[in-house]
């Protein structure tokens, strides 16, 4: 089974997370898999609009966890970072559909979005220091730059989950439907942007972007060394153990002995 589905409809390419019995949790292939899609899609005429969703109840869980231990980025070039570039780079419309969960970079590759349409059953985290790493996809400069620092801490240093009323609060969605009209209110909004003159849409999302997007790179970058430092470390084994484990995690034996140390 394919894990990301394409399928192109005129100048709309649709896209789809496709692991529903995993929640659309992303492994290093499906990285790989989406920074190739992205990357084409950007070079390739006939695309003028990106429409993004997850099968199932759920857009996406994350990373998967197993997958993780198995393969954690490293500080440079990882399968992780290539999507976080195609993302950063995209310069074409980009419109998110999100239903159920939207978890850690379920959540912050939202922030890359031009439009996100959440359902009534969206629900949001940033997990990230709960499992003793640092959030990612440059999310550590966009959340506090786009709603303020003491926002963004109750988020990212508490990793509070949020509703799709929160998140709309929050100006971290464009616009909450009902889950049954989500696909369809999306699309409508896809179709409204292949209908207008792609070179002025193009060059004026380059333009909004302009300002933030080496800051964003650059956060990227801070991002990737910390988070391969981190999750390599005592902190991070105990919390992704347990939470495959499914019990809480044990900071305090790792405090222990790592001052021992």
């Amino acid at each position: 089974m394919d894990e990301i589905i394409t399928e192109r409809s005129g100048s709309i390419l649709r896209v789809e997370l496709n692991r529903p019995t995993k929640r659309n949790a992303m492994t290093s292939r499906m990285y790989v898999t989406l920074a190739d899609v992205f990357n084409d899609a950007a070079k390739d005429e006939r695309t003028r609009v990106v429409l993004w969703h997850g099968a199932g109840d759920s857009f996406c869980a994350g990373n998967d966890v197993e997958d993780f231990l198995k393969n954690p980025p490293g500080p440079g070039e990882s399968p992780q970072a290539r999507l976080m570039h195609a993302l950063v780079d995209f310069d074409k419309p980009l419109v998110a559909a999100v239903q159920g969960a939207a978890i850690g970079g379920g959540t912050t590759m939202l922030t890359h979005c031009d439009f996100v349409y959440a359902g009534e059953s969206a629900k949001f985290q940033m997990p990230f220091i709960n499992l003793a790493v640092v959030p990612e996809f440059g999310s550590s400069f966009s959340v506090p730059a786009r709603i303020g620092h003491i926002r963004a801490a109750e988020l990212i240093l508490l990793g509070l989950p949020f509703d799709a009323k929160r998140a709309a609060e929050l100006g971290f969605i464009t616009q909450v439907v009902s889950d049954q009209d989500l696909l369809a209110t999306a699309t409508a909004t896809a179709r409204k942007l292949a209908v207008k003159p792609a070179g002025a849409l193009q060059a004026s999302k380059r333009l909004m972007k302009r300002s933030f997007r080496e800051l964003i790179k650059a956060a990227m970058k801070a991002e990737n060394e910390e988070f391969s430092a981190q999750v390599r470390s005592a902190d991070a084994k105990e919390a992704l153990t347990a939470f495959l484990e499914k019990r809480p995690p044990d900071f305090t034996r790792t405090t222990k002995s790592a001052t021992a140390a």
